[in-house]
């Protein structure tokens, strides 16, 4: 086996969370810094946090909660093929 081939481990890495929370792990670089953990992640804690900075979740939201109107007619290949089939029954009754 060739020697300096492989990185050098540190069983006692530790590990520093945005949220403040810090433990320790092996890894190949002495600290590492990391945005979530298992203390802050939704995941793993339940809640929910949401970072919406162009507002994509309100208007997804917006979108799913609006009813669609009773006036909107069906666009489907039934109704384009029952449409056709009425039309082709009014021509022949003249």
């Amino acid at each position: 086996m060739k020697a300096d081939t492989h990185p050098t481990y540190f069983p006692e890495a530790k590990v520093v969370c945005a949220c403040g929370n810090a433990f320790t792990t092996g890894a190949t670089v002495k600290e590492l810094s990391v945005e979530l953990c298992s203390a802050c992640h939704p995941f793993y804690t339940g809640k929910q946090k949401l970072v919406d900075t162009s507002r994509r979740v309100e208007k997804f939201q917006e979108r799913t909660s609006k009813k669609p109107s009773s006036d909107t007619k069906a666009t489907g290949k039934k109704a384009r093929t029952a449409k056709r089939v009425a039309q082709k029954a009014a021509k022949a009754s003249k």
